[in-house]
């Protein structure tokens, strides 16, 4: 039987971790999920348990290798940012992964500031808001005042990524979208190191930046082992590789995420005061960010509805696009304009909307998604301002819904709005990263499936 030649993608989530093997056509040939028990750190707040998470992959890279059914030619790893794994000098880890959401101490965030400037200066030369744990960098700063014994003994910082290709490569990289994802480590201007890293001792602790298209070392058997990628940057790399045109990835989920790869100018106060940040792609580029809690307020929302209408809690599922209804709502779109100063991470206007207002389930699951729209118009314009941008592509739930993309495209009646589907979006971006140190095929022309919705009043306009 001829192996098939693969690459395996560890794509690890804060919830769910995944394992994938891409063929060279980059089709899913293979997939398992797990979930891992949190464990607490000293102070009894839950993280990541490193020591199971390090298992996990040992045994499963192993199984793979022994598998007479896959030819593996190379690994590469995503996961989630604002988290370091701290090894000590023989190089073995010596600390809990400390939880991004744990609160952050007030008096000693506010000692960081003052010594470097204030937090708009901070903010706006490392493209981050101010996020406490989020910010990872800001995690090694509390350690050295905290526990500046721990601290002395910490030998080398790891962002997970670069812990979990570590696990097998026994490579020690630091990587550009892992410090430049929010972590006040990057000063985006001088397109290196903020000068307070060097201050603090903490650029001793950081190994030297490995590029997201080199490997990290081979194995014993000659697979290579990439060094891995933040998982939003990861995210972006396949529509980097398919698309040339400007364009704005509106990523939805919990959050719903405009992503800009070709708006590079600084983060003003008012971006900054707007849930908005940079990341670095792949290639060491600024990613102009904006978020909107819009997922999770569907979620609320349509409990509601349920309740109120007597209804399934997916009863939204089967609710097909209405184009009495979308017109309805777009003539009523003046009532529904919110005060400027609301934060985009608010609630739409649909919260304090009266239920009894509605004659059906229906009519008001369209006001939703149209409230909705008028949030996410203004979040995603923060990053669109001032760009070429000639095309928006949805991925996500959002973007399966007729209802949302309609109304989406005819909000931005110049911009083409495209639904966009690709399997595994994070994990293909990893393989990517290092597609020429694998796969001597070239990478594949039809990666993402799309889906035009063109502005007009009939759905059958709807292409």
């Amino acid at each position: 039987m001829n192996k098939i030649n693969v690459i395996a993608i560890f794509d690890v989530g804060k919830t769910n971790k995944k394992l994938l093997l891409f063929d060279q056509q980059y089709n899913v040939v293979f997939e398992e999920g797990k979930k891992l028990e949190e464990t607490k750190d000293e102070d009894g707040f839950s993280c990541e348990d490193v020591a199971k998470l390090a298992e996990w992959i040992k045994s499963s890279f192993a199984r793979l290798v022994a598998d007479e059914r896959y030819d593996i030619k190379a690994v590469n790893f995503s996961a989630y940012g604002a988290s370091f794994v701290y090894l000590d000098a023989k190089g073995e880890v010596m600390l809990p992964l400390y939880n991004y959401l744990k609160p952050y101490p007030k008096k000693l965030q506010q000692q960081f500031y003052k010594t470097y400037g204030g937090e708009s200066a901070i903010a706006k030369q490392t493209a981050s808001p101010i996020l406490g744990n989020l910010n990872s960098g800001m995690q090694l700063y509390r350690l050295k005042y905290e526990k500046p014994g721990t601290f002395e003994k910490i030998k080398y910082a790891l962002h997970l990524p670069q812990y979990l290709s570590y696990i097998l490569s026994g490579k020690l990289n630091t990587d550009i979208t892992s410090i430049g994802c929010h972590t006040h480590l990057w000063y985006f201007q001088n397109n290196k190191y903020h000068a307070w890293v060097k201050q603090e001792g903490l650029l001793e602790k950081l190994p030297a930046i490995l590029g997201c298209t080199e490997i990290a070392s081979r194995t014993q058997d000659g697979i290579a082992v990439g060094a891995g990628l933040h998982d939003s940057s990861a995210a972006l790399i396949p529509y980097l590789s398919s698309f040339q045109e400007p364009f704005i990835l509106l990523s939805t989920g919990t959050w719903c995420i405009s992503l800009n790869p070709f708006n590079h100018s600084q983060l003003s106060d008012y971006e900054l005061d707007k849930d908005c940040l940079c990341y670095l792609s792949y290639e060491g580029k600024p990613v102009k960010a904006s978020r909107l809690f819009a997922g999770y307020e569907h979620e609320q929302q349509v409990k509601r509805l349920a309740e109120h209408f007597k209804k399934p809690l997916d009863y939204y599922t089967t609710i097909a696009a209405d184009s009495f209804l979308l017109k309805k709502v777009k003539q009523g779109k003046k009532e529904l304009v919110i005060k400027e100063q609301t934060v985009m991470v608010g609630q739409s206007a649909f919260a304090k909307r009266n239920l009894e207002n509605f004659i059906s389930y229906e009519q008001a699951y369209h006001q939703l998604i149209a409230d909705l729209i008028v949030q996410q118009v203004r979040s995603t314009n923060i990053v669109l301002k001032g760009t070429a941008v000639k095309k928006i592509f949805v991925d996500g739930g959002f973007g399966k819904s007729p209802i949302y993309m309609h109304l989406l495209a005819s909000s931005f009646p110049e911009i083409e709005v495209y639904a966009a589907s690709i399997a595994q979006a994070t994990s293909m971006g990893a393989a990517l990263a290092i597609h020429d140190k694998w796969n001597h095929l070239p990478v594949p022309v039809d990666m993402v499936k799309l889906k035009y919705y063109k502005v007009g009043d009939s759905l059958n306009t709807i292409v």
